[in-house]
């Protein structure tokens, strides 16, 4: 069965999404969403790096919160900021020392700093060594760097036992 559908789940959720974008449960909708959900992860299963398992999942579920939150207060700092006088704003690009080289917590971790209004991942460093980013107002990089890496790498490291 297990070669038949490589990952259950995501057939599952082919098939469900299939069937919400058709707005149809007729009989041949079902059969091509049956399709799909076996074609496509069948097709894109040899393309899938391993990742390394998720080893905290409370810890997981902290860090989105913590993030979701961090993206509503950033969003309110940055809008106080470009509605404020351009010229107190100093933008700058920084760079983050990685200490993980594991793909999947690299990029939850660009994803993150991207996500959060004030800073852009720009590039990820060839050997996975430093993440380049871009901040909207940089007053002490040394004090950014460190706080991304204790508020965003540090759980990430943890949740995926880097």
């Amino acid at each position: 069965m297990r070669r038949l559908i490589p990952h259950p789940y995501l057939s599952l959720i082919l098939f469900v999404v299939w069937l919400l974008l058709s707005n149809s449960i007729v009989p041949g909708h079902i059969v091509l969403a049956a399709v799909f959900a076996v074609v496509i992860p069948l097709l894109t299963a040899p393309l899938q790096n391993p990742h390394p398992p998720l080893k905290k999942p409370l810890l997981a579920a902290r860090y989105v919160l913590m993030l979701m939150w961090d993206i509503v207060v950033s969003n309110v700092e940055v809008a106080i900021q470009v509605l404020g006088p351009l010229r107190k704003l100093n933008p700058g690009f920084i760079v983050i020392p990685l200490d993980t080289r594991e793909d999947l917590p690299i990029t939850l971790l660009a994803s993150s700093i991207s996500l959060t209004p004030g800073t852009v991942s720009v590039e990820v460093a060839k050997d996975r060594s430093h993440l380049y980013v871009h901040v909207l107002n940089l007053d002490d990089e040394a004090k950014t760097v460190a706080a991304i890496k204790q508020r965003y790498e540090k759980p990430l490291k943890e949740i995926f036992g880097c």
